[in-house]
């Protein structure tokens, strides 16, 4: 009895030191984070900034439409400025996207707000640059890097997995405007 209660003393005090341990490795994480990734389709800058402002248009390549009981409703402006999307699913969670500013043909930011499952007020860009018939388009996600996210990048690489969806949906794009 008192060889198992020295067991479970030890190992009480072994996860008390490994929580410790990942409460102070994750404080040492940035408190910004910064999710890019580009490509080049063979398409105009006009093509591309037509498809980004419609947020319509975002169930033909966004990968974060998966889900398929996902509930959307549309407001605001029709296109660019203004435009407001919001969803509601079983996987996607609740969140809200809002065109905040537009340069045409090059520039489109929008307020990305989660409300589930874990809330976050996101910054998302796309950047259009141009060469001849040439468009490179830059996907580019940014925010304030909240203490439960830097807990949870101890455990996984959170550029890696969101990364790999913006590669996803690029391929879509390019896919869908080279048609």
């Amino acid at each position: 009895m008192l060889r198992l209660k020295s067991v479970l003393k030890g190992i009480g005090l072994l996860v008390l030191v490994l929580l410790l341990g990942v409460i102070g490795f994750a404080a040492t994480k940035p408190d910004q984070f910064r999710i890019e990734r580009s490509i080049e389709i063979q398409t105009s800058a006009e093509k591309v900034y037509s498809v980004l402002t419609d947020l319509r248009q975002g169930s033909t390549w966004s990968p974060f439409e998966k889900d398929p009981g996902m509930r959307r409703k549309f407001s605001g402006s029709e296109t660019g400025k203004g435009a407001v999307y919001e969803w509601e699913g079983k996987e996607a969670g609740v969140g809200r996207m809002e065109i905040t500013e537009t340069i045409p043909f090059s520039k489109i930011v929008l307020k990305l707000d989660f409300v589930k499952p874990f809330e976050a007020h996101d910054t998302v860009e796309y950047t259009i640059t141009s060469e001849g018939k040439t468009a490179r388009i830059t996907w580019t996600m940014y925010g304030a890097n909240h203490y439960f996210s830097k807990v949870m990048s101890v455990f996984c690489d959170v550029d890696k997995l969101v990364g790999s969806e913006f590669e996803t949906g690029l391929a879509n794009l390019k896919r869908i405007l080279e048609k």
